[in-house]
């Protein structure tokens, strides 16, 4: 397991994918030495971090539907935004489904979480040293604070939103920490490519002040299909091991069915399972 790391990444509420293969990988005992994520893949990764089994498929399941985790009443009429940040990061954790800040804390798993400058539009990785000081919620609110729909997020002086919008599938940063045998979890099936964003001058419309943040936004696409082919190249070399859904998405990145959500936790399960001989012996070669 030396050397081997985890790559997670994000894609909103199709996150719940990762979130059943991680729950496998914990009851295998199956841990990596190094994690990194963005948005909802740091997200998942807190909870396998801290050992809660089940936690993020309680979470995504059964609060989905809850009418503070997304409202389109409070985007559109209150000005909030479309996901309830302060629900999902101050309510959930610390009291609906108590997230373990101990157990993360004693944790050795080096944890790095992907977020955006909005200034710059460049990624910012943030390590154990940066987020021990203040409250890891913070950290992943910012990761996971989609432009539009979620507040910026002021940490040091820096003014932050989604990991996913500059480094979706923080492969090659993985691969510059040192990271021999990296496994991928994808929120989309084979052969997805983004398409050409329509309507950008919507960025600088509401973002006036981030230049970086509309620049990152346009060629958002193109970094995420270089990066996909990249990750494909690899895992056909035997450098990657790739855990995706094996179906077209059926759930969208803003979802609140629990049924579709509990389908796609099921794949994840099945086809980590499915997987699970072959990985270990991926690991250990």
């Amino acid at each position: 397991m030396e050397n081997s790391g985890l790559i997670l990444e994000g894609g909103g509420m199709r996150g719940v994918y990762t979130a059943g293969v991680l729950d496998v990988f914990m009851e295998n005992d199956l841990y990596f030495p190094y994690v990194i994520g963005a948005s909802a893949g740091a997200c998942n990764a807190v909870s396998y971090i801290a050992r809660q089994h089940g936690r993020n498929r309680t979470v995504n399941l059964e609060y989905s539907s809850h009418p503070e985790y997304i409202s389109y009443k409070n985007w559109l009429f209150k000005k909030k935004g479309l996901f309830g940040m302060d629900f999902i990061f101050e309510e959930l954790p610390n009291r609906l489904v108590p997230f373990d800040y101990d157990a993360f804390k004693k944790s050795k798993e080096r944890f790095v979480v992907v977020v955006t400058d909005c200034r710059t539009g460049e990624p910012v990785y943030l390590n154990r040293e940066d987020y021990d000081k203040m409250d890891i919620s913070k950290v992943l609110r910012a990761s996971s604070s989609i432009p539009f729909i979620a507040p910026v997020v002021e940490i040091d002086g820096k003014h932050l939103m989604d990991g996913g919008i500059s480094d979706p599938i923080p492969v090659h940063k993985a691969m510059t920490d040192g990271i021999k045998k990296g496994v991928v979890v994808l929120t989309q099936n084979e052969g997805y490519r983004k398409k050409k964003p329509k309507m950008t001058w919507v960025t600088k419309r509401f973002y006036p002040e981030y230049t970086g943040l509309d620049e990152s936004l346009r060629g958002r696409y193109q970094k995420y299909n270089a990066t996909l082919d990249y990750i494909e190249e690899e895992e056909k070399k035997g450098n990657l091991f790739v855990l995706r859904p094996l179906e077209k998405m059926k759930v969208k990145r803003v979802e609140r069915d629990p049924k579709r959500l509990g389908l796609l936790y099921e794949q994840g399960r099945k086809d980590a399972a499915d997987q699970m001989e072959s990985l270990r012996n991926w690991l250990q070669n």
